[in-house]
């Protein structure tokens, strides 16, 4: 991580303020999965082409996210089973800007991923906010009172945004799980999450380094992979061949 950190500081800044038009709240999300390694390829391919976010002189910043579902994982059920309308309920804290937000993200038949959040306190169960219960209340469809955490997905993330300002990508490095209804815990580390996040189909240097780089896009998502890895019980049959590849891939990064 040290080399890729090097590069990353090697970039030109982009503050928080900033970043405010470049929000993408209504977007199109596209992920991919590499080793540090091909990371660091990419870096060196687009450091001249993007800015690096730093938060109080920081460009690695720390995540920490708690999903919330039903007592069945009526929300991960929904996603294994291949329904095109899902949603997600999260409450994710920056911890380097010292805030925390109650999430619903929203993916529509079209691909399109729709983001809605208020600011909150951090307290254990965000449901017993009376102000997050009634946020939840209208922005997701299932009853606020099966809601409970189930998984915390923690992360140190670096966010780019191209010169343009049409498109971000975060970088999710360390990534970890921790099952809160059985304890267990999990690490995809040294394996690095991508996402680029644009509004429409602009030109982007970074899909053309990717492609010359032969990296194709992989669909995963955190949550539904932090469940499988922490509970081998539940139904993962859509998700095995995933969780597959991403051991393989472990083992190329290590070997």
């Amino acid at each position: 991580m040290e080399e890729i950190l090097n590069i990353v500081q090697g970039m030109k800044p982009i503050t928080l303020d900033e970043m405010s038009g470049v929000k993408l709240m209504n977007r199109i999300d596209t992920k991919y999965l590499v080793t540090e390694k091909q990371l660091r390829d990419i870096l060196l391919r687009i450091r001249n082409g993007y800015y690096a976010q730093e938060v109080e002189g920081n460009r690695l910043s720390p995540y920490s996210t708690v999903y919330y579902d039903t007592p069945e994982l009526t929300m991960y059920i929904v996603h294994h089973d291949r329904h095109l309308v899902r949603d997600k309920v999260r409450v994710r804290t920056y911890v380097d800007s010292h805030l925390t937000f109650c999430e619903v993200k929203h993916k529509s038949n079209k691909g399109r991923t729709k983001k809605k959040r208020i600011a909150v306190e951090p307290i254990p169960n965000i449901i017993e906010n009376p102000d997050a219960a009634a946020f939840l209340t209208e922005k997701q469809p299932y009853p606020v009172s099966l809601l409970s955490p189930h998984l915390i997905t923690a992360f140190d993330r670096i966010t780019l945004v191209n010169y343009d300002k049409t498109e971000r990508l975060t970088i999710d490095c360390n990534l970890r799980f921790e099952n809160l209804r059985n304890g267990n815990v999990a690490s995809m580390a040294p394996l690095v999450v991508m996402e680029l996040k644009q509004d429409g189909r602009a030109k982007s240097l970074l899909k053309d380094v990717l492609f010359d780089l032969r990296i194709k896009p992989y669909k995963m998502s955190k949550y539904c992979i932090g469940t499988c890895m922490t509970n081998p019980g539940v139904k993962q049959n859509r998700f095995k061949k995933k969780l597959r590849w991403i051991e393989k891939l472990k083992t190329m990064a290590y070997g």
